[in-house]
Protein backbone atom coordinates (compact mmCIF):
# COMPACT_ATOMS: atom_id res chain seq x y z
CA UNK A 1 0.00 0.00 0.00
CA UNK A 2 1.39 3.02 -1.08
CA UNK A 3 -1.01 6.68 0.51
CA UNK A 4 -4.53 6.53 2.60
CA UNK A 5 -6.62 10.11 1.89
CA UNK A 6 -9.32 9.64 4.90
CA UNK A 7 -10.74 12.75 3.29
CA UNK A 8 -11.80 11.08 -0.02
CA UNK A 9 -12.15 7.61 2.17
CA UNK A 10 -9.78 6.27 -0.48
CA UNK A 11 -6.10 4.13 -1.05
CA UNK A 12 -3.43 4.16 -3.25
CA UNK A 13 -1.73 0.33 -3.97
CA UNK A 14 0.71 -0.39 -5.92
CA UNK A 15 -0.17 -4.01 -7.13
CA UNK A 16 2.51 -6.03 -8.72
CA UNK A 17 0.87 -5.63 -12.26
CA UNK A 18 -0.41 -2.15 -12.25
CA UNK A 19 1.16 0.98 -10.30
CA UNK A 20 -0.73 3.60 -8.01
CA UNK A 21 -4.14 1.83 -8.19
CA UNK A 22 -6.68 4.09 -6.41
CA UNK A 23 -9.68 2.20 -4.38
CA UNK A 24 -12.41 3.18 -2.16
CA UNK A 25 -11.50 2.06 1.64
CA UNK A 26 -14.43 -0.04 1.79
CA UNK A 27 -14.03 -1.58 -1.22
CA UNK A 28 -10.62 -2.39 -0.67
CA UNK A 29 -11.96 -3.77 3.23
CA UNK A 30 -14.17 -5.80 1.46
CA UNK A 31 -12.32 -7.25 -1.89
CA UNK A 32 -8.42 -7.03 -0.37
CA UNK A 33 -7.02 -10.14 1.54
CA UNK A 34 -3.64 -9.75 4.11
CA UNK A 35 -1.85 -12.48 4.49
CA UNK A 36 1.14 -13.30 6.66
CA UNK A 37 4.70 -12.19 6.35
CA UNK A 38 5.58 -16.02 6.18
CA UNK A 39 3.22 -16.52 3.56
CA UNK A 40 4.78 -17.46 -0.09
CA UNK A 41 3.39 -15.11 -1.36
CA UNK A 42 4.57 -12.55 1.26
CA UNK A 43 7.66 -14.05 0.92
CA UNK A 44 8.09 -13.61 -3.01
CA UNK A 45 7.95 -9.87 -2.71
CA UNK A 46 10.06 -9.64 0.14
CA UNK A 47 13.14 -12.32 0.01
CA UNK A 48 12.88 -13.68 -3.33
CA UNK A 49 16.86 -14.29 -3.09
CA UNK A 50 16.07 -15.99 0.55
CA UNK A 51 13.42 -18.26 -0.96
CA UNK A 52 15.29 -19.31 -4.11
CA UNK A 53 18.15 -20.16 -1.51
CA UNK A 54 15.91 -22.48 0.47
CA UNK A 55 14.35 -23.82 -2.43
CA UNK A 56 17.67 -25.37 -3.34
CA UNK A 57 18.86 -26.33 0.48
CA UNK A 58 15.57 -27.16 1.94
CA UNK A 59 12.83 -28.03 -0.55
CA UNK A 60 10.88 -30.00 2.13
CA UNK A 61 10.96 -26.94 4.03
CA UNK A 62 9.41 -24.94 1.76
CA UNK A 63 7.10 -27.12 0.67
CA UNK A 64 5.61 -27.04 4.28
CA UNK A 65 5.69 -23.10 4.04
CA UNK A 66 3.44 -23.21 0.21
CA UNK A 67 0.96 -25.94 1.67
CA UNK A 68 0.43 -23.68 5.02
CA UNK A 69 -0.02 -20.51 3.06
CA UNK A 70 -2.92 -22.47 0.80
CA UNK A 71 -4.43 -24.04 4.38
CA UNK A 72 -2.56 -27.03 4.55
CA UNK A 73 -3.12 -28.25 0.95
CA UNK A 74 -2.70 -27.46 -2.68
CA UNK A 75 -2.25 -29.22 -6.06
CA UNK A 76 0.92 -29.65 -8.19
CA UNK A 77 -0.56 -26.87 -10.11
CA UNK A 78 -1.00 -24.51 -7.49
CA UNK A 79 2.55 -25.18 -6.23
CA UNK A 80 4.21 -24.74 -9.07
CA UNK A 81 2.20 -20.84 -10.13
CA UNK A 82 3.46 -20.12 -6.94
CA UNK A 83 6.94 -20.87 -7.48
CA UNK A 84 6.96 -19.89 -11.79
CA UNK A 85 8.16 -17.68 -12.84
CA UNK A 86 10.48 -15.98 -10.12
CA UNK A 87 11.39 -18.90 -8.57
CA UNK A 88 12.22 -21.35 -11.37
CA UNK A 89 11.99 -21.27 -14.81
CA UNK A 90 9.35 -24.37 -16.14
CA UNK A 91 12.51 -26.68 -16.71
CA UNK A 92 14.36 -25.58 -13.78
CA UNK A 93 10.49 -26.74 -12.11
CA UNK A 94 10.18 -29.67 -13.48
CA UNK A 95 13.98 -31.00 -11.78
CA UNK A 96 13.16 -29.64 -8.80
CA UNK A 97 9.70 -31.19 -8.55
CA UNK A 98 10.82 -34.80 -9.43
CA UNK A 99 13.40 -34.26 -6.26
CA UNK A 100 11.61 -32.22 -4.37
CA UNK A 101 8.91 -35.51 -4.21
CA UNK A 102 11.09 -37.92 -3.07
CA UNK A 103 12.03 -36.16 0.29
CA UNK A 104 8.36 -35.80 0.42
CA UNK A 105 7.83 -39.05 0.55
CA UNK A 106 10.33 -40.07 3.02
CA UNK A 107 9.50 -37.22 5.59
CA UNK A 108 5.79 -38.98 6.14
CA UNK A 109 4.31 -35.55 6.33
CA UNK A 110 2.96 -35.37 3.08
CA UNK A 111 0.57 -37.19 1.10
CA UNK A 112 1.54 -37.60 -2.18
CA UNK A 113 -1.62 -38.18 -4.46
CA UNK A 114 -1.66 -40.89 -7.73
CA UNK A 115 -3.29 -38.12 -9.51
CA UNK A 116 -1.82 -34.95 -10.60
CA UNK A 117 -5.03 -33.02 -10.39
CA UNK A 118 -5.55 -33.83 -6.26
CA UNK A 119 -3.87 -32.10 -3.50
CA UNK A 120 -0.53 -32.70 -2.02
CA UNK A 121 -2.07 -32.64 1.75
CA UNK A 122 0.25 -31.61 4.66
CA UNK A 123 -0.31 -34.00 7.79
CA UNK A 124 -0.06 -33.04 11.52
CA UNK A 125 1.87 -36.71 12.09
CA UNK A 126 4.29 -38.26 10.24
CA UNK A 127 3.30 -41.07 8.41
CA UNK A 128 6.02 -44.33 7.67
CA UNK A 129 6.06 -44.75 3.79
CA UNK A 130 4.92 -48.23 4.57
CA UNK A 131 2.11 -47.37 6.75
CA UNK A 132 0.87 -44.50 3.79
CA UNK A 133 1.63 -47.27 0.69
CA UNK A 134 -0.67 -50.28 2.51
CA UNK A 135 -3.46 -47.14 3.86
CA UNK A 136 -3.59 -46.66 0.01
CA UNK A 137 -4.31 -50.09 -1.06
CA UNK A 138 -6.89 -50.74 1.52
CA UNK A 139 -8.79 -47.04 0.65
CA UNK A 140 -8.28 -48.57 -3.00
CA UNK A 141 -12.13 -48.48 -4.71
CA UNK A 142 -11.40 -49.02 -8.37
CA UNK A 143 -9.12 -51.65 -10.00
CA UNK A 144 -7.10 -49.42 -11.54
CA UNK A 145 -6.29 -47.60 -7.87
CA UNK A 146 -5.64 -50.83 -6.82
CA UNK A 147 -3.45 -51.63 -9.00
CA UNK A 148 -1.46 -48.42 -8.95
CA UNK A 149 -1.16 -48.99 -5.08
CA UNK A 150 0.40 -52.91 -5.80
CA UNK A 151 2.79 -51.44 -8.02
CA UNK A 152 3.89 -48.89 -5.60
CA UNK A 153 4.10 -51.61 -2.52
CA UNK A 154 6.34 -53.30 -5.37
CA UNK A 155 8.69 -50.67 -6.22
CA UNK A 156 9.23 -49.79 -3.07
CA UNK A 157 9.83 -53.68 -0.96
CA UNK A 158 12.87 -52.56 0.14
CA UNK A 159 11.31 -50.39 2.67
CA UNK A 160 9.70 -53.47 4.71
CA UNK A 161 11.67 -54.77 7.24
CA UNK A 162 8.54 -56.47 8.32
CA UNK A 163 6.39 -58.42 5.72
CA UNK A 164 3.77 -60.17 7.73
CA UNK A 165 1.47 -56.71 7.19
CA UNK A 166 1.47 -57.59 3.10
CA UNK A 167 -0.32 -61.16 3.60
CA UNK A 168 -4.06 -58.86 4.27
CA UNK A 169 -3.03 -57.08 0.69
CA UNK A 170 -2.30 -60.42 -0.81
CA UNK A 171 -5.55 -62.37 -0.06
CA UNK A 172 -7.26 -58.69 -1.02
CA UNK A 173 -5.60 -58.89 -4.72
CA UNK A 174 -6.39 -62.63 -4.95
CA UNK A 175 -10.09 -61.46 -3.89
CA UNK A 176 -10.17 -59.08 -6.27
CA UNK A 177 -9.36 -61.05 -8.98
CA UNK A 178 -11.88 -63.23 -8.47
CA UNK A 179 -14.09 -60.75 -8.64
CA UNK A 180 -12.99 -59.07 -11.75
CA UNK A 181 -12.06 -62.14 -13.65
CA UNK A 182 -15.39 -61.69 -15.71
CA UNK A 183 -15.97 -58.11 -16.25
CA UNK A 184 -12.46 -56.78 -16.74
CA UNK A 185 -10.04 -60.04 -17.37
CA UNK A 186 -6.86 -58.17 -18.01
CA UNK A 187 -7.35 -56.25 -14.61
CA UNK A 188 -7.87 -59.91 -12.90
CA UNK A 189 -4.31 -60.74 -14.60
CA UNK A 190 -2.36 -57.74 -13.26
CA UNK A 191 -3.60 -58.47 -9.88
CA UNK A 192 -2.70 -62.35 -9.94
CA UNK A 193 1.10 -61.43 -11.08
CA UNK A 194 1.05 -58.17 -8.59
CA UNK A 195 0.46 -60.85 -5.70
CA UNK A 196 3.15 -63.58 -7.00
CA UNK A 197 5.59 -60.95 -7.34
CA UNK A 198 4.88 -60.02 -3.48
CA UNK A 199 5.07 -63.41 -2.80
CA UNK A 200 7.90 -64.30 -4.59
CA UNK A 201 9.78 -60.95 -3.55
CA UNK A 202 8.93 -61.38 0.22
CA UNK A 203 8.59 -65.02 0.21
CA UNK A 204 5.32 -65.30 1.37
CA UNK A 205 3.67 -68.82 0.44
CA UNK A 206 0.29 -69.09 -1.08
CA UNK A 207 -2.42 -69.87 0.75
CA UNK A 208 -4.11 -73.22 -0.61
CA UNK A 209 -6.53 -73.33 -3.34
CA UNK A 210 -5.18 -69.58 -3.49
CA UNK A 211 -5.65 -69.01 -8.03
CA UNK A 212 -2.79 -69.53 -10.23
CA UNK A 213 -1.64 -68.09 -13.34
CA UNK A 214 -1.59 -70.89 -15.15
CA UNK A 215 -5.20 -72.02 -14.33
CA UNK A 216 -6.37 -68.70 -15.36
CA UNK A 217 -4.74 -68.79 -18.17
CA UNK A 218 -6.39 -72.54 -19.19
CA UNK A 219 -10.08 -70.73 -17.85
CA UNK A 220 -9.14 -67.96 -20.42
CA UNK A 221 -7.54 -69.56 -23.12
CA UNK A 222 -10.12 -68.60 -26.41
CA UNK A 223 -10.16 -65.24 -25.33
CA UNK A 224 -6.69 -64.43 -25.03
CA UNK A 225 -5.87 -62.13 -27.71
CA UNK A 226 -8.29 -59.87 -26.44
CA UNK A 227 -7.19 -60.02 -23.06
CA UNK A 228 -3.47 -59.73 -23.24
CA UNK A 229 -3.13 -56.67 -25.28
CA UNK A 230 -4.68 -54.70 -22.76
CA UNK A 231 -1.96 -55.96 -20.21
CA UNK A 232 1.62 -53.72 -20.23
CA UNK A 233 4.68 -55.37 -22.28
CA UNK A 234 6.72 -56.16 -19.31
CA UNK A 235 3.26 -57.73 -17.60
CA UNK A 236 2.56 -59.81 -20.66
CA UNK A 237 6.22 -61.40 -20.55
CA UNK A 238 5.59 -63.24 -17.07
CA UNK A 239 2.42 -64.17 -17.87
CA UNK A 240 3.95 -65.89 -21.32
CA UNK A 241 6.69 -67.33 -19.17
CA UNK A 242 3.81 -69.30 -17.60
CA UNK A 243 2.22 -70.99 -20.70
CA UNK A 244 5.03 -73.96 -20.07
CA UNK A 245 3.03 -74.45 -16.41
CA UNK A 246 -0.24 -74.25 -17.84
CA UNK A 247 -0.53 -76.30 -21.31
CA UNK A 248 2.38 -78.74 -20.67
CA UNK A 249 2.94 -80.68 -23.81
CA UNK A 250 0.83 -78.71 -26.08
CA UNK A 251 2.37 -75.64 -24.40
CA UNK A 252 3.94 -74.95 -27.66
CA UNK A 253 1.89 -75.04 -30.36
CA UNK A 254 -0.64 -72.87 -28.41
CA UNK A 255 1.34 -70.23 -28.35
CA UNK A 256 2.13 -70.39 -32.03
CA UNK A 257 -2.01 -70.60 -32.34
CA UNK A 258 -2.37 -67.42 -30.18
CA UNK A 259 0.57 -65.45 -32.21
CA UNK A 260 -1.44 -66.18 -35.16
CA UNK A 261 -4.66 -64.44 -34.19
CA UNK A 262 -3.11 -61.69 -31.93
CA UNK A 263 -1.84 -57.92 -32.10
CA UNK A 264 1.71 -56.87 -32.71
CA UNK A 265 2.74 -56.24 -29.69
CA UNK A 266 1.50 -59.73 -28.34
CA UNK A 267 3.21 -61.39 -31.48
CA UNK A 268 6.82 -60.20 -30.51
CA UNK A 269 6.53 -61.31 -26.87
CA UNK A 270 5.18 -65.23 -27.93
CA UNK A 271 7.69 -65.18 -30.38
CA UNK A 272 10.39 -64.23 -28.05
CA UNK A 273 9.37 -66.93 -25.45
CA UNK A 274 9.51 -69.81 -28.29
CA UNK A 275 13.10 -68.62 -29.44
CA UNK A 276 13.95 -68.90 -25.24
CA UNK A 277 13.05 -71.82 -25.12
CA UNK A 278 14.87 -72.86 -28.60
CA UNK A 279 11.21 -73.74 -30.13
CA UNK A 280 11.32 -71.08 -33.21
CA UNK A 281 11.72 -73.90 -35.75
CA UNK A 282 8.16 -74.76 -34.74
CA UNK A 283 6.92 -71.26 -35.17
CA UNK A 284 8.96 -70.50 -38.62
CA UNK A 285 7.67 -74.13 -39.96
CA UNK A 286 3.71 -72.52 -38.88
CA UNK A 287 4.54 -69.08 -40.27
CA UNK A 288 6.30 -70.59 -43.89
CA UNK A 289 2.72 -72.95 -43.88
CA UNK A 290 0.62 -69.40 -43.78
CA UNK A 291 2.73 -67.66 -46.10
CA UNK A 292 1.92 -70.19 -48.67
CA UNK A 293 -1.97 -70.25 -48.45
CA UNK A 294 -1.84 -66.07 -47.58
CA UNK A 295 -3.61 -66.83 -44.76
CA UNK A 296 -1.11 -64.34 -42.00
CA UNK A 297 -2.43 -61.35 -40.59
CA UNK A 298 -1.22 -58.22 -40.88
CA UNK A 299 0.18 -58.33 -37.37
CA UNK A 300 2.07 -61.48 -37.96
CA UNK A 301 3.47 -59.86 -41.40
CA UNK A 302 4.33 -56.52 -39.63
CA UNK A 303 6.27 -58.59 -36.80
CA UNK A 304 7.85 -60.80 -39.43
CA UNK A 305 8.83 -57.75 -41.33
CA UNK A 306 11.08 -55.66 -38.82
CA UNK A 307 12.18 -59.30 -38.06
CA UNK A 308 13.95 -59.85 -41.41
CA UNK A 309 17.41 -58.89 -40.55
CA UNK A 310 17.71 -61.11 -37.84
CA UNK A 311 19.77 -64.63 -38.71
CA UNK A 312 16.67 -66.40 -37.37
CA UNK A 313 13.38 -65.53 -39.48
CA UNK A 314 15.32 -64.01 -42.53
CA UNK A 315 14.98 -66.90 -44.85
CA UNK A 316 11.23 -66.65 -44.60
CA UNK A 317 11.75 -63.20 -46.24
CA UNK A 318 10.74 -63.87 -50.32
CA UNK A 319 8.79 -62.20 -53.00
CA UNK A 320 5.53 -64.64 -51.25
CA UNK A 321 5.63 -62.87 -48.03
CA UNK A 322 5.02 -59.24 -50.66
CA UNK A 323 1.87 -61.79 -52.11
CA UNK A 324 0.72 -62.56 -48.84
CA UNK A 325 0.99 -58.96 -47.46
CA UNK A 326 -1.15 -57.72 -50.44
CA UNK A 327 -3.91 -60.15 -49.36
CA UNK A 328 -3.92 -59.73 -45.86
CA UNK A 329 -4.12 -55.82 -46.89
CA UNK A 330 -7.33 -56.28 -49.16
CA UNK A 331 -8.61 -58.54 -46.37
CA UNK A 332 -8.41 -56.24 -43.75
CA UNK A 333 -9.95 -53.43 -46.17
CA UNK A 334 -12.52 -55.31 -47.15
CA UNK A 335 -13.23 -56.69 -43.35
CA UNK A 336 -12.47 -53.05 -41.87
CA UNK A 337 -13.23 -50.41 -44.49
CA UNK A 338 -10.21 -48.86 -43.98
CA UNK A 339 -6.64 -48.28 -45.77
CA UNK A 340 -3.81 -47.98 -43.28
CA UNK A 341 -2.71 -49.23 -40.76
CA UNK A 342 0.67 -50.37 -39.51
CA UNK A 343 1.97 -52.81 -42.31
CA UNK A 344 0.52 -50.31 -44.32
CA UNK A 345 2.86 -47.69 -43.19
CA UNK A 346 5.95 -49.95 -43.01
CA UNK A 347 6.01 -50.16 -46.70
CA UNK A 348 5.66 -46.97 -47.66
CA UNK A 349 8.30 -45.50 -44.93
CA UNK A 350 10.67 -48.75 -44.95
CA UNK A 351 12.05 -48.04 -48.54
CA UNK A 352 14.69 -51.48 -48.03
CA UNK A 353 11.47 -53.64 -47.76
CA UNK A 354 9.96 -54.36 -50.97
CA UNK A 355 13.88 -54.57 -52.27
CA UNK A 356 14.49 -57.10 -49.88
CA UNK A 357 11.44 -59.22 -50.45
CA UNK A 358 11.73 -59.39 -53.97
CA UNK A 359 15.86 -59.92 -53.88
CA UNK A 360 15.86 -63.57 -54.83
CA UNK A 361 13.20 -63.59 -56.77
CA UNK A 362 12.85 -65.07 -60.31
CA UNK A 363 11.76 -62.27 -63.00
CA UNK A 364 8.45 -64.51 -63.54
CA UNK A 365 7.54 -64.07 -59.56
CA UNK A 366 8.73 -60.25 -59.88
CA UNK A 367 6.13 -59.90 -62.92
CA UNK A 368 3.45 -61.56 -60.73
CA UNK A 369 3.95 -59.14 -57.87
CA UNK A 370 3.83 -56.11 -59.98
CA UNK A 371 0.20 -57.36 -61.83
CA UNK A 372 -0.96 -57.84 -58.29
CA UNK A 373 0.16 -54.41 -56.96
CA UNK A 374 -1.14 -52.62 -60.27
CA UNK A 375 -4.77 -53.91 -59.40
CA UNK A 376 -4.63 -53.49 -55.95
CA UNK A 377 -6.96 -51.11 -54.59
CA UNK A 378 -5.06 -50.47 -50.55
CA UNK A 379 -2.50 -47.85 -52.09
CA UNK A 380 -3.45 -44.54 -53.46
CA UNK A 381 -2.06 -43.74 -56.41
CA UNK A 382 1.34 -41.50 -56.04
CA UNK A 383 1.95 -44.44 -53.00
CA UNK A 384 1.35 -47.38 -55.53
CA UNK A 385 3.89 -45.53 -57.99
CA UNK A 386 6.59 -45.43 -55.30
CA UNK A 387 6.74 -48.89 -54.53
CA UNK A 388 6.57 -49.98 -58.48
CA UNK A 389 9.71 -47.30 -58.90
CA UNK A 390 11.65 -48.97 -55.90
CA UNK A 391 10.96 -52.84 -57.51
CA UNK A 392 12.34 -50.80 -61.05
CA UNK A 393 15.73 -49.99 -59.23
CA UNK A 394 16.25 -53.42 -58.59
CA UNK A 395 14.65 -55.05 -61.78
CA UNK A 396 14.94 -52.34 -64.56
CA UNK A 397 13.29 -54.63 -67.31
CA UNK A 398 10.36 -53.92 -65.31
CA UNK A 399 9.75 -50.77 -66.59
CA UNK A 400 8.89 -52.22 -70.27
CA UNK A 401 6.16 -54.01 -68.49
CA UNK A 402 5.01 -50.12 -66.50
CA UNK A 403 4.98 -48.89 -69.79
CA UNK A 404 2.73 -51.14 -71.63
CA UNK A 405 5.94 -52.68 -73.98
CA UNK A 406 5.83 -56.50 -72.53
CA UNK A 407 5.93 -57.88 -75.75
CA UNK A 408 3.05 -60.46 -75.14
CA UNK A 409 0.10 -60.43 -75.53
CA UNK A 410 -2.42 -58.40 -73.16
CA UNK A 411 -5.25 -60.34 -71.19
CA UNK A 412 -8.72 -58.77 -72.04
CA UNK A 413 -10.08 -57.32 -68.93
CA UNK A 414 -13.87 -57.03 -67.77
CA UNK A 415 -15.33 -53.77 -66.55
CA UNK A 416 -18.79 -52.20 -65.88
CA UNK A 417 -19.62 -49.93 -68.31
CA UNK A 418 -19.70 -47.73 -65.24
CA UNK A 419 -16.38 -47.96 -64.14
CA UNK A 420 -15.05 -47.73 -68.04
CA UNK A 421 -16.76 -44.22 -67.99
CA UNK A 422 -15.04 -42.49 -64.87
CA UNK A 423 -11.79 -44.10 -65.78
CA UNK A 424 -12.04 -42.07 -68.88
CA UNK A 425 -13.09 -39.13 -67.09
CA UNK A 426 -10.36 -39.95 -65.19
CA UNK A 427 -7.95 -40.02 -68.36
CA UNK A 428 -8.93 -36.64 -69.55
CA UNK A 429 -8.60 -35.22 -66.33
CA UNK A 430 -4.93 -36.51 -66.32
CA UNK A 431 -4.18 -35.67 -69.61
CA UNK A 432 -5.87 -32.24 -69.77
CA UNK A 433 -5.55 -30.86 -66.38
CA UNK A 434 -3.05 -32.31 -64.55
CA UNK A 435 -0.29 -33.27 -66.92
CA UNK A 436 -0.51 -29.51 -68.02
CA UNK A 437 -0.41 -27.97 -64.95
CA UNK A 438 2.90 -29.95 -64.12
CA UNK A 439 4.46 -28.40 -67.68
CA UNK A 440 3.73 -25.12 -66.00
CA UNK A 441 5.23 -25.79 -62.57
CA UNK A 442 8.15 -26.89 -63.98
CA UNK A 443 8.33 -23.91 -66.70
CA UNK A 444 8.39 -21.95 -63.26
CA UNK A 445 10.31 -23.84 -61.42
CA UNK A 446 13.18 -23.55 -64.30
CA UNK A 447 12.93 -19.75 -63.89
CA UNK A 448 14.13 -19.60 -60.52
CA UNK A 449 17.81 -20.63 -62.04
CA UNK A 450 20.17 -22.84 -61.01
CA UNK A 451 19.07 -26.50 -61.61
CA UNK A 452 21.10 -27.94 -58.91
CA UNK A 453 20.11 -26.79 -56.33
CA UNK A 454 16.32 -25.76 -57.47
CA UNK A 455 13.73 -28.34 -55.23
CA UNK A 456 11.13 -26.50 -56.77
CA UNK A 457 11.90 -28.48 -60.17
CA UNK A 458 13.19 -31.12 -59.10
CA UNK A 459 10.09 -31.66 -57.03
CA UNK A 460 8.23 -31.35 -60.12
CA UNK A 461 10.13 -33.39 -62.75
CA UNK A 462 9.34 -36.22 -60.14
CA UNK A 463 5.66 -36.28 -60.59
CA UNK A 464 6.10 -35.58 -64.32
CA UNK A 465 7.75 -38.75 -64.24
CA UNK A 466 4.81 -39.98 -61.85
CA UNK A 467 2.27 -38.54 -64.18
CA UNK A 468 3.58 -39.83 -67.43
CA UNK A 469 3.82 -43.65 -65.88
CA UNK A 470 0.46 -43.29 -64.80
CA UNK A 471 -0.85 -41.95 -68.49
CA UNK A 472 0.85 -45.25 -69.74
CA UNK A 473 -0.47 -47.62 -67.32
CA UNK A 474 -4.11 -45.74 -68.07
CA UNK A 475 -3.27 -46.29 -72.00
CA UNK A 476 -2.81 -50.04 -71.04
CA UNK A 477 -5.71 -50.53 -69.33
CA UNK A 478 -8.22 -49.24 -70.99
CA UNK A 479 -6.63 -50.68 -74.51
CA UNK A 480 -7.53 -53.85 -72.27
CA UNK A 481 -10.54 -53.43 -71.14
CA UNK A 482 -13.72 -54.62 -72.08
CA UNK A 483 -17.22 -52.83 -71.31
CA UNK A 484 -19.74 -55.21 -70.29
CA UNK A 485 -23.83 -55.03 -68.31
CA UNK A 486 -23.41 -58.33 -67.00
CA UNK A 487 -26.42 -59.86 -68.80
CA UNK A 488 -26.51 -63.25 -69.18
CA UNK A 489 -23.90 -64.40 -66.78
CA UNK A 490 -23.52 -68.22 -66.34
CA UNK A 491 -25.46 -68.66 -62.94
CA UNK A 492 -24.61 -72.72 -63.09
CA UNK A 493 -21.04 -71.73 -61.61
CA UNK A 494 -20.07 -68.58 -59.63
CA UNK A 495 -19.10 -66.28 -62.68
CA UNK A 496 -18.62 -62.92 -63.17
CA UNK A 497 -21.94 -60.87 -62.51
CA UNK A 498 -23.13 -63.49 -60.66
CA UNK A 499 -24.29 -62.33 -56.46
CA UNK A 500 -22.59 -66.07 -54.71
CA UNK A 501 -23.60 -66.60 -50.94
CA UNK A 502 -21.63 -69.47 -48.63
CA UNK A 503 -21.94 -70.79 -45.52
CA UNK A 504 -18.76 -71.36 -42.90
CA UNK A 505 -19.42 -75.15 -42.43
CA UNK A 506 -17.65 -74.91 -38.65
CA UNK A 507 -19.94 -71.70 -37.86
CA UNK A 508 -22.48 -71.56 -40.02
CA UNK A 509 -22.00 -67.85 -40.46
CA UNK A 510 -23.78 -67.26 -44.06
CA UNK A 511 -21.54 -64.40 -46.10
CA UNK A 512 -23.09 -62.68 -49.61
CA UNK A 513 -20.60 -60.94 -52.57
CA UNK A 514 -21.53 -59.84 -55.58
CA UNK A 515 -18.52 -60.56 -57.87
CA UNK A 516 -18.16 -57.48 -60.81
CA UNK A 517 -15.17 -56.10 -63.15
CA UNK A 518 -11.94 -55.48 -62.48
CA UNK A 519 -12.69 -51.65 -61.35
CA UNK A 520 -15.90 -52.01 -59.57
CA UNK A 521 -14.81 -53.60 -55.94
CA UNK A 522 -16.51 -52.28 -53.46
CA UNK A 523 -16.17 -54.09 -50.30
CA UNK A 524 -17.77 -52.08 -47.56
CA UNK A 525 -21.06 -52.85 -49.79
CA UNK A 526 -19.98 -56.30 -50.46
CA UNK A 527 -18.75 -55.88 -54.02
CA UNK A 528 -15.63 -57.52 -55.56
CA UNK A 529 -13.43 -57.37 -58.27
CA UNK A 530 -13.46 -60.47 -59.95
CA UNK A 531 -9.47 -60.22 -59.54
CA UNK A 532 -9.64 -59.91 -55.77
CA UNK A 533 -8.17 -63.17 -54.02
CA UNK A 534 -11.70 -64.09 -52.73
CA UNK A 535 -13.47 -63.81 -55.77
CA UNK A 536 -10.57 -65.87 -57.77
CA UNK A 537 -10.94 -68.74 -55.07
CA UNK A 538 -15.06 -69.02 -55.47
CA UNK A 539 -15.17 -68.27 -59.47
CA UNK A 540 -15.98 -71.44 -61.23
CA UNK A 541 -17.52 -73.43 -57.89
CA UNK A 542 -20.86 -74.87 -58.18
CA UNK A 543 -23.94 -75.32 -56.19
CA UNK A 544 -22.81 -76.89 -53.45
CA UNK A 545 -19.14 -76.93 -53.69
CA UNK A 546 -16.95 -76.64 -51.12
CA UNK A 547 -14.27 -74.42 -51.03
CA UNK A 548 -11.10 -73.48 -49.04
CA UNK A 549 -11.11 -69.94 -48.51
CA UNK A 550 -7.99 -68.10 -46.88
CA UNK A 551 -8.56 -65.66 -43.53
CA UNK A 552 -6.52 -63.54 -41.02
CA UNK A 553 -6.05 -66.93 -38.92
CA UNK A 554 -5.64 -69.98 -41.87
CA UNK A 555 -8.73 -70.62 -44.34
CA UNK A 556 -12.12 -71.85 -43.40
CA UNK A 557 -13.90 -74.51 -45.36
CA UNK A 558 -17.45 -73.04 -46.91
CA UNK A 559 -20.13 -74.47 -48.97
CA UNK A 560 -22.06 -72.43 -52.08
CA UNK A 561 -25.65 -72.05 -51.26
CA UNK A 562 -26.50 -70.10 -53.90
CA UNK A 563 -25.70 -68.52 -57.21
CA UNK A 564 -28.18 -65.72 -58.50
CA UNK A 565 -27.91 -63.05 -61.73
CA UNK A 566 -27.03 -59.63 -60.81
CA UNK A 567 -29.40 -57.11 -62.30
CA UNK A 568 -27.15 -53.90 -63.17
CA UNK A 569 -29.33 -50.42 -62.70
CA UNK A 570 -30.66 -49.09 -65.87
CA UNK A 571 -28.31 -46.45 -67.26
CA UNK A 572 -30.91 -43.19 -67.07
CA UNK A 573 -30.32 -41.30 -70.51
Amino acid sequence: MDSINFLVSQLTVDFRTKKGHSMQLQYAAESLQAIPPDHILALKASDLAGLKARAKEDPVGLMRVILKSFGGKATQDQVSAALMPEVFNETEWKRWWDSAKKGLKKDGHFSIPAKKGEPIILREQAVSRVNEMLEQFQRARQLKDQLAALDAIIKNLDSFTDFAPLRPIVVAAEDASRKSLKLRPAAAFELLLARNEICERANLELTPGSPTLAQMLRDEEKDLDEILPEIGAAKQKRVFAAYPEAFGEEWVSKAIKLLLRSPGRVVAEIARLLQDHERHGDLKKEIDRSIRDHSLSTDVLYWLCKERNTTTFNDLITAEVFSAILTALEREQMTSSRVGGRLHDLLMEDRELVPDLLASAEIGVVKETVRKLLLTSVFEELNKRSLLGRIVRVYPEMQAMLEGDTGERQEAMIVSWESLERKKEEYEDLIKKKIPENTREIAVARSYGDLRENFEFKAAKEMQRVLQRRQAEMEVALSRARGTDFANADTNQVSIGTIVSYRNLDSGASQTYTILGAWDGQAEKGILSYQSGIAQGLLGKKLGEQVDLPTETGTEKVEIVSIEAYAAAPVSA
